[in-house]
């Protein structure tokens, strides 16, 4: 073991070199250096064939994909890779976070796959920006935090999303919430209701607006808004993607969530998505909501339903200088329904309350539950729709 580890440090910095001197080769152009590489060591020291293929995967890997992570991000059964410097990587499958066995072989191989992603999505990371969001080609959301930020070596976080979007059957399959819920909500999404979904960390909310997205009419123009691009919309034509762009080297050229929104208000679109509400960006949706653009769809982190109404008005807030009760009137006539998603001690991802926005009464904005999730896990269906004027717009002969 300990001589084949040898024998790949020093088949890798030879790759290293010769690729260095060479020009840009593409995929298969570098197995056939490294199968040379391996025919001339095979000369010298008899090498098994499995070690044999092992170790040609193992060099590519190192030289043009994820190195020793490229196992994980291949395996569909991980959500989330944790990189805590070169010696430790925690991986979770099914809600549940253990150590894996492997690890990086320097912290030069760990940094040369951070900067190979981070280059990949037209990002700098380094000491003097040591904090970055980037995605993989498949999507997947990276985070890297780089020394001196981090005192244990160089940080990286991979949440890995499903190859294939999921959808309302496969969550209701998982038991995230019933066969009944999931169709009032596709209804709901069909009638052009604006619905926010929040939840804590890791709760799933941009799995569920994916699967809601599944309801929106395919005839319709829908422009997504991101920070990091993870939405995976399948189905419909008319589909505009934007992205964020953050500041160059020189802290300039930066487009922010607030800038594509606006944007976006002159392509045209029927419904906006914005995949993740954080801050002053927060109050340009919100003015959407009030202008025309029904059954817009987004995210925000919240504790509880009730929680997202003040961190709506905290984000607003932080962009604009605005009386609170005219954000709440603003949340109450642009915000119809609420989603709010938990995950239980087991890691599995569930609805725990949907909620309509009646309107305001002495200030306060009126929440009214329809579906609430028992302490016994049962997702309950605790009243119904008040305002439906959009509902019976589209469903009345239905019904």
């Amino acid at each position: 073991m300990k001589h084949t580890e040898e024998l790949e440090r020093r088949m890798h910095g030879e790759l290293m070199e010769r690729l260095q001197q060479m020009e840009a080769l593409n995929d298969d152009e570098i197995l056939e250096l490294i199968d040379e590489m391996l025919l001339a060591e095979a000369g010298t020291a008899r090498m098994p064939l499995m070690t044999r293929e092992r170790l040609r995967m193992t060099l590519f890997n190192a030289v043009r994909r994820l190195d020793v992570l490229q196992e994980l991000v291949d395996d569909p059964s991980v959500t989330e890779i944790m990189v805590n410097g070169y010696r430790e990587i925690f991986v979770e499958r099914a809600g549940k976070i253990r150590r894996w066995d492997k690890c990086f072989s320097s912290e030069e191989r760990l940094q040369d796959v951070i900067q190979q992603i981070a280059g990949q999505c037209n990002r700098v990371v380094n000491e003097q920006n040591p904090i970055v969001d980037a995605r993989l080609q498949n999507g997947s959301r990276v985070n890297v935090v780089l020394p001196p930020v981090s005192l244990g070596g160089p940080i990286l976080t991979i949440r890995r999303f499903s190859d294939e979007p999921v959808t309302m059957e496969m969550l209701v399959r998982w038991g995230s919430l019933t066969q009944e819920a999931a169709q009032f909500l596709g209804r709901l999404v069909g009638a052009a209701y604006s619905i926010l979904v929040g939840g804590g960390t890791s709760t799933g909310k941009t799995t569920f607006l994916n699967a809601l997205s599944n309801a929106i009419p395919k005839d319709e123009r829908v422009i997504t808004i991101e920070d990091n691009a993870e939405l995976q919309i399948r189905g419909i034509e008319n589909l505009v993607r934007l992205e964020v762009r953050n500041a160059n080297i020189e802290g300039t050229n930066e487009i922010t969530m607030r800038d594509l929104i606006k944007t976006a208000l002159r392509m045209r679109p029927t419904r906006l998505i914005i995949g993740e509400t954080r801050g002053a960006e927060a109050g340009d949706w919100l003015t959407c909501l009030n202008t025309g653009h029904d059954g817009s769809l987004g995210t925000a982190h919240a504790n509880s339903v009730r929680d997202m109404i003040g961190r709506l008005e905290m984000m607003v807030l932080s962009g604009i200088e605005l009386p609170i009760p005219v954000i709440r009137r603003q949340i109450a006539s642009g915000i119809e329904i609420m989603v709010h998603l938990t995950r239980d001690r087991h890691g599995k991802r569930q609805v725990d309350e949907i909620a309509e926005v009646t309107g305001i009464a002495g200030d306060e904005v009126q929440i009214h539950t329809l579906y609430k999730r028992t302490p016994a896990g049962t997702l309950e269906k605790r009243g119904a729709l008040q305002n439906r004027e959009k509902w019976e717009k589209v469903y009345a002969e239905e019904e």
